[in-house]
């Protein structure tokens, strides 16, 4: 392999990581800001954030520019993240669980008057 191919492919491996870490960090955004007129600015500036660091060119301060912003992501991840309520794990998933044995389900409920006639 040449040293330009090894040089691109780092480079695009590097450039994945950033993207993986903004998204993520965008999503963690919202864990802390569920509101979206509260999520906007904080939006606004974590990409402010990765945007200073748009123009760096030296290969190893990217690395560790990444592996700083990895970091500060997971230090700073929400322990209680919002999930969706439908989502499992969400406040809605399996609301109505399966009931008990022994307890009978009527599905035909306000027929049965029907049936006696």
């Amino acid at each position: 392999m040449s040293a330009v191919s090894a040089y691109l492919a780092r480079r695009a491996a590097q450039k994945e990581r950033v993207r993986i870490l903004y998204r993520r960090a965008l999503k963690e955004t919202l864990n802390w800001a569920v509101h979206r007129h509260l999520f906007y600015p904080d939006a606004d500036d974590l990409r402010k954030r990765f945007d200073v660091n748009k123009d760096v060119e030296d290969i190893n301060l990217i690395d560790r520019l990444i592996a700083d912003g990895e970091a500060a992501h997971n230090k700073w991840r929400h322990p209680d993240p919002y999930i969706v309520p439908w989502a499992p794990g969400g406040s809605k998933f399996t609301r109505n669980p399966t009931p008990p044995s022994g307890i009978e389900i009527i599905y035909d409920y306000g027929q049965e008057a029907e049936e006696a006639l």
